[in-house]
């Protein structure tokens, strides 16, 4: 097949529209998550955290952090797998793959070691679950050998393996704290999909809800940022080599966007793959948590900006919930913000210190 020809603004309409960032905002929580495919769950809630932030920028104020927890512990219209929030209908999807976990010769071995401590857990979950971790004893009879984080951490290990091989799932939260429970009370009785119709089905839906990837890219933890053969290929004015593009966005291709101005979670899909986004958007972006506060550049969670079709800048903020202010530090002009622009970032600003229940620092 000819690849398409488009313009970078042509890519970057296509991206922001998959990714619900147009004017046009979506209403429903579960429905969002089933378009995009997923939530990202991470501890970091400098502002907010991710799956809350992506939701809240997409559904607007009318969202809260409670409709995801009912989702989630109540209707299970969602599920918890891996650290991603994902549709309950898509189960399926992921059950094959579950099959012969843990891959790695190292983990195949640790949990053949472990036998009888795999058969306690379920057993104490089957009696008492839904448990936290903290409340299961450590039956272990060789411990995981780590130098690191991990270290020492037999319980929570194990049970991120049976997670894994779906012989467990994440019932609910307690605060941060994961809720253990076993699959089958947890998880609807379905039929694992093939599973490599599974990984054509997932690659297809993520190019839906990215509009534009490439079919190959470096590995990176938890969800691809690459979509195999799906869709059609394009290629893209400044940018080298060939892109996937989802062909129902081809035909609104050359429809003047609808934008608005939106704050986007670090881990936001929009911004998640950082090479793409300089190639789309001439976005450069870098996490910047890990790195000593005087080799900042933009602060320790910066949100990027979106205004119509572009990345325009990053916000430093931070919620002080003791104090009740959302201070903000610094907003980072990446190109000369238009009169429209400021006043579209002050509102957005403004709507997030309300949505967090925040006053804004002056």
């Amino acid at each position: 097949m000819e690849a398409h020809e488009l313009s970078r603004e042509q890519a970057r309409r296509i991206a922001v529209r998959a990714q619900q960032l147009d004017a046009h905002r979506p209403t429903d929580l579960v429905e969002l998550v089933k378009w995009l495919g997923l939530l990202q769950i991470d501890p970091t809630a400098a502002i907010a955290p991710n799956a809350d932030l992506v939701a809240w920028s997409r559904l607007g104020s009318s969202y809260q952090p409670d409709h995801l927890k009912s989702a989630l512990e109540k209707e299970r219209t969602l599920f918890e797998l891996d650290a991603l929030v994902r549709p309950s209908e898509d189960l399926p999807l992921f059950l094959a793959a579950m099959e012969g976990r843990p891959r790695s010769k190292e983990g195949r071995a640790w949990l053949e070691a472990n036998a009888g401590f795999r058969l306690d857990i379920l057993a104490r979950l089957e009696e008492s679950g839904p448990l936290l971790s903290r409340d299961i004893p450590d039956t272990s009879s060789v411990p995981w050998k780590s130098s690191g984080w991990s270290h020492n951490r037999n319980v929570t290990l194990m049970l991120e393996v049976l997670m894994l091989r779906g012989e467990v799932a994440i019932a609910a939260r307690q605060g941060r704290q994961r809720m253990w429970d076993l699959a089958g009370r947890v998880y609807p009785d379905v039929d694992p999909v093939p599973a490599e119709e599974a990984e054509r089905i997932r690659n297809r839906r993520r190019l839906q809800a990215l509009g534009v990837a490439r079919e190959s890219t470096t590995k990176v933890p938890l969800e691809p940022n690459d979509v195999g053969e799906v869709g059609e290929p394009a290629v893209i004015e400044g940018t080298k080599g060939t892109w996937r593009v989802d062909p129902d966005a081809l035909e609104a291709v050359d429809a003047p966007l609808e934008g608005r101005t939106a704050l986007l979670s670090p881990f936001d899909r929009l911004v998640y793959d950082r090479t793409r986004a300089e190639e789309l958007f001439d976005f450069e972006y870098v996490l910047e948590m890990y790195k000593p506060k005087d080799k900042r550049r933009w602060g320790y969670f910066a949100l990027p900006i979106l205004h119509g079709d572009r990345l325009v800048g990053k916000l430093d903020a931070k919620a002080d919930r003791k104090a009740g202010v959302l201070e903000v530090y610094a907003v980072h002009e990446d190109v000369d913000f238009t009169p429209e622009v400021k006043v579209g970032v002050g509102a957005e600003i403004q709507n997030l210190a309300d949505w967090l229940g925040l006053t804004l620092d002056p």
